[in-house]
């Protein structure tokens, strides 16, 4: 019996994922929560095999709490669940240590097989990022920009394309100012632009907003 962790904000999307795994066998889900406050209390009490978690849960953002819960939960295996862009945040979400990453825009079947290779210790992407993953054709420009990137200059760069200013940015990620603009002007020299609405308008090529 693999046993799951659901942890999204969506109540919608929590019942529908119990739903499909209740309908198919060998899975038991211990429990689903709406943020990571949540979800570390809950761990705090249970051991799932399997957490599917939200990219964009409350209270701090995806790739953060991925990276807690490596240190504070190592034995849980992570499957990244977003509606987020897959080009993406897949890649960032492994490199974070996520153990696969599943698009809520993917076929339903795939959660029942996401899980099942996530919970054997085996790394999922969908056969289609597969294949994207495998070209990098001159009209996929930003693309190539990003993967130039590390999870933590994505992080900020979502940050900023959300709207947020410096502050708010080293708030959110527990960082300083000075270090924000420090990766705001990396970020700058990376995907080759010299101003801020340039590297917004970047940013909406990579769908980070």
């Amino acid at each position: 019996m693999i046993k799951v962790l659901i942890a999204d904000s969506h109540p919608v999307v929590r019942l529908g994922v119990k739903q499909v795994l209740e309908a198919a066998s060998g899975f038991d889900v211990v429990a689903d929560v709406s943020s990571t406050s949540e979800l570390f209390e809950t761990l705090e009490k249970v051991s799932p095999d399997v957490v599917m978690l939200e990219m964009d849960i409350p209270d701090i953002n995806g790739i953060a709490t991925l990276r807690k819960m490596k240190q504070e939960f190592p034995e849980a295996k992570v499957l990244m669940f977003s509606g987020q862009s897959e080009d993406v945040y897949a890649l960032s979400s492994i490199r974070a240590g996520a153990f696969g990453y599943l698009s809520k825009a993917a076929d339903i079947e795939y959660i029942v097989s996401a899980i099942k290779k996530v919970a054997e210790g085996n790394m999922f992407i969908t056969n289609e990022l597969a294949q994207r993953l495998a070209f990098d054709e001159g009209s996929q420009k930003p693309r190539r920009f990003f993967r130039k990137l590390s999870t933590r200059e994505i992080e900020v760069l979502k940050l900023l394309a959300s709207g947020k200013r410096n502050k708010e940015v080293a708030e959110g990620l527990n960082l300083n100012e000075k270090t924000v603009s420090t990766y705001k002007a990396r970020l700058m020299r990376k995907l080759n632009v010299d101003n801020l609405v340039d590297l917004l308008q970047q940013a909406k090529a990579l769908e980070l907003y």
